[in-house]
Parts: structure tokens; C-alpha cells; sequence
């Protein structure tokens, strides 16, 4: 097994496979940097778990190569990489007990010095006392635990995270949510997480690589790839967005403007990704405000009127959908502060939602896509609602 020192980068180049017909995916290229916590982010069918798995060794690329350092794994069997895979299901062996769970691979390895590194193991995820017991005996958090230590004790270069946590509820996910990026921060080995939760790739990652139809939409920070998105794919798949159709006419300044249902806006030309033609002028949810209608908007920003549709509260804040006047429906997430100066607006009351320039954005738009886009209010636990 090679020591860290040894260890280098998770590389993967020029990557396809294909089943039969069907290329799930696609001419794929991405770096991992060495010690980082990194997520593969996208909807099921997108190539994330197939990526895994050939970094794993458990599927062969149809073209291009793995290679981790300078070392090319792409053939090797799973047994001959330094990588271990932690699955949803857990995998545990129900008839061990915790150690002898947690033992199996130094005891394969035919290590001599075992119960040190079982209990240094068991203590790094908090579950010291409880090396008697069987998995049945666990919760699902617990079994998890087990997991992780069973498969970080054999001191891989990578730990490869398979939808680890999607058996969890949601208030035990978010609790391991900070436990693995606290486990990963202190044993410094590389994680490769993937998982469709959009929620827990911005709470744990480094990096997060969203991932479409077998390819990279975007690759990033999270706060970099959710302040200021590549497509429009990202900008609904990180979070909620709301995406007027519009046509840029070019910069003005250091603004582009946009023409879009008869209403002239501007935006940032550093966040503009197209500036002439067809675009959407993106802004998120918890960017917007709403005043009634004969209320004041703050100067300098820009707005829309609309009549509110639909309000739901959901704790953090209220969320409620706008009608615009040409049919778009507006998501607009209102921050609860417990005031009474904060009593939520009335379906049926005409309202302007109102937005900063800064905090829009222009994305391209093919011709004719996304006339009329109408948002989902979002679950409490999407990105979207903290605001």
C-alpha cells in the first residue's frame, strides 16, 4: 500500500463507457486533488455512480485511463488499488461484531497488531464501547460509522463514497453530513463523494463536479458554481433558480442589457456568460424581495410586478410564487425573522419582486427554450431556502 507521501492526485482522462449502445459516460476528464473532499453531484442515470465504480475497479473503461499519482490503475483488479468504497447499504457482515466488522480486512491482510488500530478506528468515528455488538444491534448512523472505519483502516489513497448516507433520515444524514467532512479532515485521505443531494455536496466538498448526461456541466467551488452557475441545467440542479428568457443586446458600459417581455434589465458584464442573442437572466430565490404595490423599491434596483399565487411556510422563510404578467411564475424565498413587521403577504395581493443587479446573472439560452418557466416551491431542506 503506498503512504501518503507517495500518494498523488485521482486523475481521470478522456474516460467513456459504454453499455451496448447506451453511453452512460462520456469522454469524461476531471483531476481530484490529493487529501480533497470531492463530489460527484447529479440525478440518477447521469454517470456519476458508473464513474465511481470504474475508479473502483468494479467496471472497465471503454476508452481512456485512471491513474492515481503517477500510477495507471485503469486495468487493475479492485484488490490491487489502494481504494476502498463505502456503500448506501453499509455492507457489514451481520454475523461479526463490530470489531471483527471493523478487523475484516487487517485480518485478510494477515496484519499481526490488530486491536490498536480496531479501537484508534473506532474512536475516530465516536464508537468507542461498542465493539461487542452486532449490526443488527445499530442504528443506521451507527452502522454507517461502522462502515467507515471497517473501510478507512486499511489506510487507502482514496475512499470512494457511494450515496453513503441516502438510507439515513434527514436529520441523522446532516449530522454525518459534519462528521464526514470532520473524519475526512482529520485522517486527510482523499474522499470522492457522489450523491444527488444537492444539500450535502455543498455541506462536505471541496469541490463539486455536476454531472449530466455522462458529462461535467460545471466543476467548482460550491459557493462559486451556486453564485454564478455555467448553465442552465446547474442553476436549477444547485438550488432553485428563476430564469426569464430574454435577448442580450451587448454591453452598455459595464453592463449587459437584456431585453426580456417587453422590460429592459441590465447585468453585470463579470457575470455574464453571453452577451449578444438569446440568454436567460437568472436570480435565486432568496435574491428577490417583495414590497406591495405601491411600495418602494430600494434605487438602484431592478423589478417585476406580479400577483403572489401560492405561500408556504416552511420555518427559515416564507416561500412564495409570483405571477408575472406574461405567465412566468417566480419563486421568491422571504427570510422569517420572527418580527411582526414580517406578516406574510396574501395570495391574491399584487406585489413587485425586486432583485440587485449584482446578484443576477446571464446564462445561454438556444432559441425558443425557456419561454415560459414555472419553479416547484422547494422542500425546507433545499439549498435555496437558507437564506
Amino acid at each position: 500500500m503506498a503512504t501518503p507521501s507517495e500518494a498523488g492526485d485521482l486523475r481521470i482522462t478522456n474516460v467513456t463507457k459504454r453499455f451496448g449502445p447506451f453511453t452512460a459516460v462520456d469522454d469524461l476528464s476531471l483531476t481530484v486533488p490529493q487529501g480533497s473532499f470531492f463530489a460527484l453531484l447529479g440525478a440518477s442515470g447521469c454517470g456519476k455512480t458508473t464513474t465511481l465504480r470504474m475508479v473502483a475497479g468494479l467496471e472497465e473503461p471503454t476508452a481512456g485511463e485512471v491513474r492515481l499519482g503517477e500510477r495507471d490503475i485503469t486495468r487493475l483488479r479492485p484488490y490491487q488499488r489502494p481504494v476502498n468504497t463505502v456503500f448506501q447499504s453499509y455492507a457489514l457482515f451481520p454475523h461479526l461484531d463490530v470489531f471483527e466488522n471493523v478487523a475484516f480486512g487487517l485480518r485478510r491482510r494477515k496484519v499481526r497488531e490488530i486491536a490498536g488500530q480496531v479501537e484508534q478506528m473506532l474512536s475516530l468515528v465516536q464508537l468507542e464501547g461498542f465493539t461487542k455488538r452486532r449490526p443488527a444491534e445499530l442504528s443506521g448512523g451507527q452502522q454507517q460509522r461502522v462502515a467507515l472505519a471497517r473501510a478507512l483502516i486499511n489506510h487507502p489513497q482514496v475512499l470512494l463514497l457511494d450515496e453513503p448516507l441516502g438510507a439515513l433520515d434527514l436529520k441523522l444524514r446532516r449530522q454525518m453530513q459534519i462528521e464526514l467532512k470532520r473524519i475526512q479532515t482529520e485522517v486527510g485521505i482523499t474522499f470522492v463523494h457522489v450523491t444527488h443531494d444537492q444539500e450535502e455536496a455543498m455541506t462536505m466538498a471541496d469541490t463539486v463536479a455536476v454531472m449530466n448526461a455522462g458529462r461535467i456541466e460545471q466543476l467548482g467551488r460550491p459557493a462559486e458554481i451556486y453564485e454564478y452557475p455555467a448553465t442552465a441545467f446547474v442553476a436549477n440542479f444547485l438550488g432553485q433558480s428563476n430564469l426569464l428568457a430574454g435577448d442580450a443586446e451587448g454591453q452598455s458600459g459595464g453592463d449587459v442589457l437584456v431585453e426580456a417581455y417587453g422590460q429592459r434589465f441590465a447585468v453585470p458584464a463579470v457575470r455574464a456568460r453571453a452577451e449578444r442573442g438569446p440568454v436567460f437572466l437568472g436570480v435565486r430565490p432568496e435574491k428577490l424581495a417583495l414590497v406591495v404595490s405601491n411600495g418602494e423599491v430600494p434605487a438602484g434596483h431592478q423589478s417585476v410586478t406580479g400577483v403572489i399565487t401560492d405561500s408556504s411556510y416552511v420555518g427559515v422563510s416564507t416561500q412564495y410564487l409570483v405571477r408575472t404578467g406574461w405567465g412566468t411564475e417566480l419563486a421568491v424565498f422571504a427570510p422569517n425573522g420572527g418580527s411582526a413587521a414580517a406578516a406574510p403577504l396574501p395570495v391574491g395581493g399584487q406585489v413587485i419582486a425586486h432583485w440587485s443587479p449584482e446578484h443576477a446573472f446571464l446564462l445561454h439560452r438556444e432559441p425558443g427554450e425557456g419561454d415560459r418557466t414555472t419553479p416547484e416551491l422547494d422542500t425546507p431542506d433545499a439549498v435555496g431556502a437558507v437564506s
